[in-house]
């Protein structure tokens, strides 16, 4: 069973519930300076609502039923919390300019302009887009089979899990970085047919109110399907480090720790391929893609031995 806490909480709660304190504490600090400050509250309300809900009926489900019931609508809440990054970045200049810089300085190139124009068929076109939307499927294979199937560990891989999202988020909120497509997009705009040289200008707040990205050709169904998820929720804000390739790598950590061999090599392509979409799409600078490696080895050793520390109270 899972481990009796203070309160009762368990880590979707526990986690979810630190977020919104942080959160609200930077709400307050920065309040004449966010533009929805209010409408940020609110989010933050009807989320303890929920969260009050779920907790107080889950006794009368079945066990396992009852833990997807207290932490699930919790993990849907990611999506809710992600346009709150660009209200707190965007108090801050952008720094995709020093990233574009570190590109060209490492790589002598720019791989987010060049990657998808070495694979520019149709088939690597499916095959990237594919492997970038897998990143869903592949986090929820995980936290699912904790569920079914590692129930006592469950609770720890929901508070690494959980707790590694948020650190992701936080640090977001503190270094604007908008990522390769919202930024030569910006420098088209701004600079037009003189275009920028071979330097990577600062584009200051510019963000703050311009939300215009390259839209690559859309040669399939996943293709439409990344295509249409950035258009509805893409803001420009959350590129350094990219969490696509944190989470997915925290996710693969969380299932190689399960010692179930099938799940972590059948999840192994995806997670290659995801990797790589992140910067074919042009969602994210590869060198956000490699420092997503890093920070999320971080975050997972950070959430284990807080989790750890915290159960031994």
């Amino acid at each position: 069973m899972v481990q009796k806490r203070k309160l009762d909480l368990v880590s979707a709660e526990l986690t979810t519930l630190v977020y919104i304190v942080l959160t609200t504490v930077m709400i307050a600090i920065f309040w004449t300076r966010l533009d929805n400050p209010l409408g940020m509250l609110g989010l933050r309300g009807i989320a303890l609502l929920i969260m009050a809900v779920t907790h107080f009926t889950y006794r009368f489900m079945p066990y396992k039923l009852g833990l997807a019931w207290r932490s699930f609508p919790l993990f849907a809440l990611l999506i809710w919390w992600y346009p709150d990054i660009h209200y707190f970045c965007s108090l801050f200049p952008y720094q995709d300019h020093v990233f574009a810089a570190c590109d060209q300085m490492l790589f002598g190139c720019q791989p987010a302009l060049e990657f998808d124009q070495l694979f520019d068929s149709a088939f690597w076109s499916e095959l990237f887009n594919m492997g970038y939307y897998s990143y869903y499927y592949l986090m929820f294979s995980v936290i699912l089979f904790y569920l079914l199937c590692r129930t006592r560990e469950y609770d720890q891989a929901v508070f690494i899990f959980l707790g590694s999202f948020y650190l992701f988020y936080i640090f977001y909120d503190f270094v604007p970085v908008a990522g390769p497509q919202f930024y030569f997009c910006a420098l088209d705009n701004l600079y037009g047919d003189a275009g920028w040289g071979d330097s990577f200008p600062a584009v200051g707040d510019y963000f703050k109110d311009h939300f215009e990205m390259i839209v690559p050709e859309v040669k399939g169904v996943f293709g439409q399907l990344v295509v249409g998820a950035q258009e509805i929720g893409e803001r420009p804000a959350a590129a350094y480090p990219s969490s696509h390739v944190g989470m997915s790598t925290v996710s693969m950590l969380l299932a190689w720790r399960t010692g179930n061999k099938w799940l972590f090599w059948i999840l192994m392509p995806f997670y290659v391929i995801l990797c790589c979409s992140t910067v074919y799409i042009k969602a994210h600078y590869l060198i956000d893609s490699i420092s997503g490696l890093f920070f999320a080895a971080a975050f997972y050793y950070i959430t284990y031995h807080v989790y750890e520390s915290y159960c031994r109270r």
